[in-house]
């Protein structure tokens, strides 16, 4: 990390400290503890229903804090995870310095990071999100010489009481200015929030779902991160989710990352970006056209999508999203600049011209590199998901696609440049697998594939059992069906699940 980027940063630990969060150690976080007049520090980590859990601890002398930053504390496993039993529960959770910030709810002032987990022997707890996220990540890694790369747009729904002025048009929020969109504001102060946390943000702006129902306003935002480290990206997504439910509060506002909230208006993605990496260069591109290590992994998703849906697409309201006809996806399929597919390669900076110059006639050549820029996404997840699970599923995944003998040959068979859903093309359309249908489907598309993820022990055994047990109590494979038309029974499940993730 270069000066000027230290310069700007806005964690406040990364600022004051000089160096990135990446270098953090102990002698760091309890040098800004004394220096900063800080007080408490609190512990966070990720349970299995994906939220963050918080562990206070007062400072009460420097021995303590020493202390508890070396030998972290023991918490209740079984009350945080389905997989560990109560008759042997106890876990260790240890700070990662790397993760510290200032915590910006706070009133006593408050240095925050997020934790990892051990068992009783001192090693990494095997089913734990974040270590099996680090596995994943290890073993791609392993077999393909590259690092995993990953970053989230991270899509919610604000709801408040309307005013009746300016009323937004419904479902044409896509990036709308105030005063139709009531929550840029909101949505910004959460971003400064985010970046003071650690998060590396690269916009936000409201989404296409605007509607008012019942005197109140709904409007969906977006906020999109930055290609990072993919434990890195895992931690920024918990973390931001965490802060805006937080702020939510504040305002008195209600917040959803809710995959459907009701009938006819759009629902809300977790739409996950990769990219692959070698000694610092972007591995995407290949004289400006999509790279072979990138079909590959797109091959490897292509493969195993039916199964990613079970760490993506977590509750029965997922699969009301994930319907014909809508920017969510239903077959397995990918394609360039296309929203109707499953994997999409964005537009990228490939067509070697200076677009800044020609919009700025005084300014002299760029010759600026936008190789860097470029990624494929993910469409088919959900706010439903457990962001470290879900991504080491795609990990999973892209490293399948380098294993495979036939994955260019996969990858072109899967592509496509059509809108699918358009009745010209439903001969194309046939000839592509679909995504499941409920949580049952997916448990079942996850329990065929299992010896993939269980590979190189990612996801223990333990682990898929739990996850496909937990898909299959909804007992949902006939329920689109059942609902059809039932506007009423629909919108109960929504109500149920409406704090999901």
């Amino acid at each position: 990390m270069t000066n000027d980027m230290l310069e700007m940063n806005p964690n406040k630990l990364v600022s004051y400290l000089g160096k990135p969060c990446c270098n953090f150690t102990k002698a760091d976080i309890i040098r800004y503890i004394k220096e900063n007049n800080v007080q408490m520090v609190n512990f966070m980590y990720p349970a299995g229903d994906g939220r963050l859990k918080t562990l206070n601890f007062v400072i009460n002398n420097l021995g303590y804090l020493d202390t508890i930053l070396t030998c972290g504390e023991r918490v209740d496993g079984s009350s945080l995870f389905p997989f560990v039993e109560a008759g042997s529960s106890d876990l260790y959770v240890l700070p990662r310095f790397r993760t510290a910030f200032l915590d910006p709810f706070a009133q006593i002032p408050t240095v925050t990071m997020l934790c990892s987990f051990f068992n009783k022997d001192g090693q990494p707890l095997e089913g734990s999100p974040e270590n099996t996220l680090h596995k994943a990540c290890e073993a791609f890694s392993e077999v393909t010489g590259m690092e995993f790369e990953a970053m989230g747009e991270l899509e919610y729904y604000v709801i408040a009481p309307s005013d009746g002025a300016f009323p937004a048009c419904d479902q044409k929020g896509y990036h709308e200015s105030a005063p139709y969109a009531k929550f840029n504001d909101f949505r910004t102060e959460c971003m400064a929030c985010i970046a003071q946390a650690g998060g590396q943000i690269k916009y936000g702006h409201s989404e296409v779902g605007n509607f008012t129902l019942d005197g109140m306003v709904y409007e969906q935002n977006e906020i999109e991160f930055l290609p990072v480290n993919a434990e890195n990206a895992a931690d920024q997504l918990i973390i931001a989710k965490w802060i805006i439910r937080n702020l939510a509060y504040r305002y008195g506002y209600d917040i959803t990352f809710a995959p459907k909230i009701t009938a006819g208006k759009a629902g809300s993605g977790l739409h996950i970006h990769m990219r692959i990496m070698k000694n610092g260069q972007n591995m995407m591109l290949e004289n400006g056209a999509l790279s072979s290590v990138a079909r590959k992994a797109i091959a490897g998703m292509m493969e195993l999508a039916p199964a990613i849906t079970a760490f993506g697409n977590t509750n029965p309201t997922s699969y009301f999203r994930l319907v014909p006809h809508q920017e969510a996806p239903t077959n397995v399929c990918w394609g360039d600049r296309n929203r109707s597919v499953l994997v999409r390669v964005p537009l990228g900076w490939v067509s070697g011209k200076d677009m800044s110059l020609m919009a700025n006639p005084l300014e002299r050549a760029s010759n600026f590199n936008a190789s860097m820029k470029q990624t494929v996404e993910m469409r088919s997840p959900d706010g439903s998901a457990d962001v470290y699970r879900l991504i080491a599923s795609l990990a999973v995944a892209c490293r399948y696609g380098f294993e495979m003998d036939n994955a260019l040959e996969v990858a072109d068979k899967c592509y496509v440049d059509v809108n699918i859903h358009k009745k010209e093309n439903e001969g194309r359309l046939k000839e592509l697998a679909h995504l499941p249908d409920s949580c049952a489907a997916s448990a079942d598309c996850l329990e065929s594939l299992r010896g993939v993820f269980e590979k190189y022990n990612v996801f223990t055994p333990a682990m898929i059992d739990s996850i496909v047990s937990a898909l299959r109590e909804y007992d949902d494979r006939e329920l689109r069906t059942t609902l059809e038309g039932n506007r009423d029974m629909m919108l109960e499940y929504v109500r149920q699940y409406f704090h999901c993730g």
